[in-house]
């Protein structure tokens, strides 16, 4: 079993470092695109990671259809709030890759066109004030739903 949290071009380091440090407690791999909005020695970086950075797996990528081509297509799920498919809603695969956009801008069109039947969303209010949830805190819903639906395999 492969779950992988992909964050396309993230802006802030504290909320990579929450999610690094997730994904070390979960034993999930974090697949970073390319340009990051900070440095992977940024203070903010390594302090919301804590003492997790020696368990991550972690991966880079200049190009986010570089790691589609390899991996496949069929085994991706784009977090958006522009579909009407929850995040619930998806039996996941054994080996999966779960993207996230940018904090300030989120994932690129091309991706959302090319990739329709593959978004997903956490429900939320519709109120344009209320655009979206915490990065950090998005990935930790849905990859908690992919890790349940395992059985929370290897965690105790």
């Amino acid at each position: 079993m492969s779950i992988n949290i992909v964050l396309y071009q993230p802006d802030i380091p504290q909320n990579t470092g929450n999610i690094a440090r997730t994904c070390a407690a979960t034993n999930t791999k974090l697949i970073l695109i390319r340009p990051l909005g900070f440095s992977v020695r940024d203070k903010y970086l390594k302090r919301a990671g804590l003492d997790y950075w020696d368990k991550l797996d972690i991966e880079y990528y200049d190009d986010i259809y570089q790691l589609i081509e390899e991996k496949g297509s069929d085994k991706f799920y784009f977090s958006t709030t522009k579909t009407d498919k929850f995040y619930s809603d998806i039996e996941y695969p054994e080996e999966c890759y779960l993207v996230f956009g940018k904090e300030t801008a989120g994932l690129p069109e091309d991706l959302h066109e090319k990739f329709k039947d593959q978004r997903i969303k956490i429900p939320m209010i519709k109120n344009e004030e209320a655009r979206s949830l915490n990065l950090a805190n998005s990935v930790n819903i849905i990859l908690y739903e992919v890790l349940r639906q395992k059985n929370f395999p290897n965690l105790y």
